[in-house]
């Protein structure tokens, strides 16, 4: 081999130290440049970002599972990025719209837990209203879910007064309290065809007590007069059985003597 090209082969291998020697001191790797690009697709923006987008996605077919996906890995990979509370709503949010309420009530919940002083602790409480509201029963079924989202509005009204969120709970409230009240006539209703008048008589009075104002209080009012004339009409048959039955055994009582 020439003398010329040793040279050259010499300077190329000088050339290529130095370049590894700069990557080394820069703290740079070849590792680095060409994952540059996937380093910033899987920035904590673009993530939430790409979420958003697939939420708002106007499908039928669309189950928001990809959407609540990255979502998820804002939260699990970037948990101390400002967008990783939001990302937390966005989870709840898509379990909410996929009718998936136990799941998205729970989401909501957490979410109050781990930030209560957040500013959208009024929305996550709404929502949680609103999870319960969406699963009630008509008034011949289970009132748990309506006993419930009337405790999550009653809690946002309490605690956000001035959040406009509160006003249209006010509303959603009135409903909740109504659906309990009609139920509760409708309970108090078959006891009074059963012709068990005490029974029925609590149930109305806790109309009275609890529900006035609701549109009920005047056939409430009817009833529970109703109710307390049958009462009366059944105590006064019961006391004439009584003196009956009184005087049958004291006849009885006088004829063994004789």
């Amino acid at each position: 081999m020439s003398l010329k090209i040793l040279r050259e082969i010499s300077k190329l291998k000088t050339i290529s130290m130095a370049l590894l020697l700069l990557f080394c001191f820069s703290g740079c790797s070849l590792l680095d440049i060409f994952s540059k690009k996937e380093t910033i697709k899987n920035s904590p923006e673009s993530l939430y970002s790409r979420g958003v987008a697939e939420f708002q996605k106007n499908s039928f077919l669309n189950d928001y599972k990809k959407a609540r996906e990255y979502f998820t890995r804002v939260k699990e990979e970037f948990p101390l990025h400002n967008l990783a509370i939001l990302a937390e709503i966005g989870i709840a949010d898509s379990y909410y719209i996929n009718k998936e309420y136990m799941e998205a009530e729970s989401a909501y919940n957490d979410f109050i837990s781990l930030h209560p002083t957040n500013e959208n602790v009024p929305y996550a409480l709404y929502q949680m209203g609103m999870c319960n509201y969406n699963q009630m029963e008509s008034i011949d079924r289970d009132q748990t879910a309506t006993i419930k989202a009337r405790k999550d509005f009653e809690r946002l009204i309490a605690r956000y007064p001035e959040s406009k969120l509160s006003t249209v709970a006010e509303k959603l409230l009135r409903e909740c309290k109504q659906h309990l009240a009609e139920q509760e006539f409708y309970v108090g209703n078959f006891y009074f065809k059963q012709k068990k008048y005490q029974a029925a008589l609590a149930r109305f009075e806790t109309i009275s007590r609890d529900y006035a104002n609701l549109g009920l209080d005047y056939k409430v009012e009817y009833f529970i007069n109703e109710t307390k004339a049958e009462i009366a009409e059944e105590e006064k048959l019961k006391k004439a059985e009584e003196e009956k039955l009184k005087k049958a055994q004291q006849e009885k009582s006088k004829t063994a003597k004789k």
